[in-house]
């Protein structure tokens, strides 16, 4: 059953949600919409929404090439958290060995390393008894190190992300953790999503399987 006041499903629809302040005053059951929206205003501000726009209603992400960040949005399309992120050298692209981050919607279909320490090494998918040190990353400065966590992405756009030579999941595309060394912000991975170790455990916390992720070019 829809328990919001009607006033707030209004503004819900229109992908605006109301921030309630500590102790939110009684509504007035005559105010009408114009009063409503200004008295709001007062106690507290409109945050805009971007409702899922896949599957309305749904939690979902959008990771920005342009931007290098990946932002978290609630059921509602409230941006609950930003994080700065690394994706290909490469730019963008969808062929197979390409070493391009995929663009449009994928979806998480794996999750790994569920409750693992922070830089935990993790090896063609299996989790290992082994942590990144930044001397070992200097013994090894060229590899591909993926740590903590793994979001495995599939696409979901038959020809452009999915199937055949632009398969995102069969390119092992993920959202992973990698090494202090990455300089976030700028686009450095060999495909995937890089994230600091800390912010990939946060994401993966909130992040079931299936959750849609859609990545843009100029996001």
């Amino acid at each position: 059953m829809n328990t919001l006041r009607p006033e707030r499903w209004l503004f819900a629809c229109l992908g605006l949600v109301a921030l309630p302040t500590l102790a939110e005053p009684a509504l007035d059951p005559l105010l009408d919409a114009a009063q409503f929206a200004q008295r709001q205003n007062v106690d507290g501000p409109l945050t805009a929404t971007a409702p899922n726009p896949y599957d309305y209603g749904r939690p979902w992400i959008r990771v920005g090439v342009k931007s290098q960040s990946l932002t978290y949005y609630d059921g509602w399309g409230l941006p609950v958290k930003r994080y700065a992120v690394s994706t290909a050298r490469n730019g963008v692209g969808e062929t197979k060995n390409s070493y391009q981050t995929p663009r449009g919607w994928h979806r998480v279909c794996e999750r790994i390393g569920d409750g693992v320490t922070p830089d935990t090494i993790i090896f063609r998918r299996d989790v290992t008894p082994w942590k990144y040190t930044s001397e070992l990353h200097e013994q090894y400065p060229d590899k591909d190190w993926i740590l903590t966590r793994i979001l495995w992405l599939c696409g979901m756009e038959p020809g452009k992300n999915q199937g055949g030579d632009v398969d995102s999941y069969e390119r092992f595309i993920y959202i992973h953790g990698a090494g202090e060394h990455v300089s976030y912000g700028t686009p450095t991975s060999l495909g995937c999503v890089r994230m600091k170790s800390h912010d990939v455990i946060d994401l993966f916390n909130r992040t079931p399987k299936g959750t849609d992720v859609l990545i843009e070019e100029n996001g």
